[in-house]
């Protein structure tokens, strides 16, 4: 393989010098006024969204947990009817917007005379909106990780519960815990669900700090501390990765070993596959079919507004499939370390919130001259 390829050096430096641009842009101007740890002391930086971020990140976390740990073990590791069909359903969360989920409970609680607003609303929301990031890890993990371990307990006379928890749920720690990670830095990254049910969280105060009080030093200090945050949860996710690939290594080969379900034990499966899905998108999609006549006048301006969002989405797509494509090519034929952090740090953009990244290009925009 041809280690020396100039134009593709070329290329990826200033591919990541795109990408790192608005990041770099909104540390400089957080640190240009005030230390970060002054502005955190003056009340600049609000240490209730600060709460709010950590605390959804901790209870979340949770959330998923529970949701993708007990999905991915029963689609796993117990076969009963519909199995292979609910196991594919587990990912149509990640197809639903959390601040669709959300305006539909809000709208659903205004005509019931249910209050849905705070900080628990907020946990369901995401809880359900982000669980598939641990179910996808976890379901591996079940499939492939100690089957030999899981064959000897059941010699042992342990069942599906047994095995769970003291052989499958250790050896899948490190799995569990980067979907946790995946997932909260969708958490951070979120904006619509959090301010519809009004939950003090950093992206959200970005944005007001930027719009509402045209500070846009604060609003870079806030997001200078988002920064912190989602580095250290992408840290906890490569790491955690690497260990769930290292058990994994054990696991190789072996044929997966599944507990038939009947009756009763195999109805309950179902439910509990069931159900998350059907809470994040079949009630939306439910709510919205029932609504529908109200929004038929309508019609012309919502074609034209799904017809921008498809075109834009298109473009986004297919921009983001070539850039992709080019680093992966580039970090292939490419082996020296500096660029293979290079095209690492031009891969983070998906983990850096959307407000950190919309400030960040504001600024520079401005710096440059150009009129947002």
């Amino acid at each position: 393989m041809i280690q020396r390829r100039p134009f593709l050096i070329v290329l990826v430096l200033a591919i990541t010098g795109l990408a790192f641009a608005p990041v770099l842009m909104v540390v400089l101007l957080a640190l240009r006024d005030q230390g970060i740890v002054e502005g955190i002391g003056v009340g600049v930086i609000n240490t209730r969204q600060l709460k709010g971020t950590i605390s959804l990140l901790a209870t979340v976390g949770l959330g998923v947990t529970l949701l993708g740990v007990t999905t991915g073990w029963v689609t796993a590791c117990c076969r009963f009817p519909g199995r292979r069909f609910l196991r594919s359903v587990q990912l149509l969360p990640l197809a639903t917007p959390a601040y669709l989920l959300a305006a539909t409970l809000v709208d659903l609680g205004s005509i019931q005379g249910w209050r849905v607003h705070g900080f628990a609303w907020g946990v369901v929301v995401l809880s359900l909106a982000n669980y598939p990031y641990v179910f996808l890890l976890t379901t591996d993990s079940f499939s492939r990780l100690g089957q030999r371990q899981l064959e000897a307990c059941r010699t042992l006379g342990l069942g599906p519960w047994g095995s769970f928890v003291r052989i499958a749920m250790p050896l899948t720690l490190p799995a569990i815990g980067a979907g946790i990670a995946l997932s909260g830095m969708e958490v951070v990254n979120e904006l619509g669900a959090v301010e519809l049910l009004g939950i003090p969280t950093l992206s959200y105060g970005i944005l007001q700090r930027w719009q509402e009080q045209g500070n846009p030093t604060s609003a870079a200090q806030m997001a200078l501390v988002t920064l912190v945050v989602v580095a250290g949860l992408i840290a906890l996710e490569r790491w955690l990765r690497r260990r769930s690939r290292r058990w994994a290594l054990d696991g190789r080969g072996s044929t997966s070993l599944v507990w038939p379900l009947a009756g009763w034990r195999a109805t309950t499966a179902q439910l509990i596959c069931a159900l998350p899905p059907v809470l994040s998108l079949g009630v939306p999609l439910l709510w919205m079919s029932r609504r529908w006549q109200g929004t038929v006048e309508d019609a012309g301006e919502l074609l034209t507004l799904t017809l921008n969002t498809l075109i834009l989405a298109s473009l986004a797509a297919a921009l983001t499939v070539a850039v992709a494509l080019f680093l992966a090519v580039a970090r292939r034929w490419i082996r020296q370390p500096l660029l293979q952090r290079l095209v690492f740090v031009a891969s983070m953009g998906y983990a850096i919130p959307g407000t950190v990244l919309a400030l960040g290009l504001l600024v520079l925009g401005g710096s440059l001259g150009w009129t947002p």
